[in-house]
């Protein structure tokens, strides 16, 4: 079961986003609180899978408090509840897993639920079939699902509100945030390497030295030319073992 912090100020907003969370999921509300110093400090401490997050809270606003926990070790996914359309673009920067406006849309967040509750595998599903549950992606070309073996995908790219998927010979378009397509491939193989790129690791032809002791990544057959980010480069390094 997914474990859930609400962050929102407003008494009103934040007693309807328990209610509907309550009344179409089992996510557990762990804690809600009124302002982003409050929930920085109760997550020190606890760990959950999913912040409820507004923006305009008291004491640390609520893209500082995501900028935070996106650098920790294990963040949670983080879901923007706002009045305020404008923030969006600097909400999916920090990898937002969504981005709810109010008044609240109850088709809206029921489908925002079941999506969160999507990605959590099973509590009695047995560790050696999750791999093999993920060798697979369903790709979206025209009105056909392609189902395609995860080991056929060189990397992925983020293009706005859509994720670009391409193989050796094609390119397929997904309506979803790069960061909910890369939930859907075995961690073994891919690498998030940038905020817009995950790359299938067995594709990588060459690692080329670039800007700021950065990389440029090179796959067989394609000529994209793919970057890692400073802030991944460390874990990049180990897992190329350089």
């Amino acid at each position: 079961m997914l474990k859930a912090l609400i962050v929102e100020d407003e008494y009103l907003a934040r007693e309807e986003l328990s209610y509907l969370i309550r009344e179409h999921s089992r996510i557990d509300i762990v804690a809600s609180v009124e302002d982003g110093l409050e929930a920085f400090k109760f997550l020190q401490e606890h760990e959950v899978d999913v912040v409820f997050l507004d923006i305009n809270i008291p004491s640390i606003d609520g893209l500082l408090l995501a900028k935070n926990l996106h650098k920790s070790s294990r963040p949670p996914r983080i879901v923007f509840v706002t009045a305020y359309k404008e923030f969006a673009v600097e909400a999916f920067e920090v990898e937002a897993f969504d981005y709810i406006l109010k008044p609240y849309n109850e088709a809206r967040i029921i489908n925002l639920l079941a999506k969160l509750e999507a990605q959590t595998p099973p509590a009695a599903a047995a560790p050696a079939e999750a791999p093999a549950a993920s060798r697979t992606v369903n790709l979206v070309k025209g009105d056909s699902i392609i189902v395609t073996p995860c080991e056929q995908i060189y990397y992925a790219e983020a293009d706005e509100k859509v994720t670009l998927v391409y193989t050796a010979h094609d390119r397929y378009v997904m309506s979803m945030s790069i960061s909910e397509f890369v939930a859907r491939l075995p961690a073994d193989s891919f690498f998030r390497c940038h905020r817009s790129y995950c790359v299938n690791i067995h594709k990588i032809r060459e690692i080329a030295p670039w800007l700021n002791s950065t990389y440029i990544i090179k796959l067989y057959e394609l000529k994209a030319e793919i970057p890692v980010s400073r802030s991944n480069i460390k874990a990049f390094r180990q897992l190329m073992h350089l």
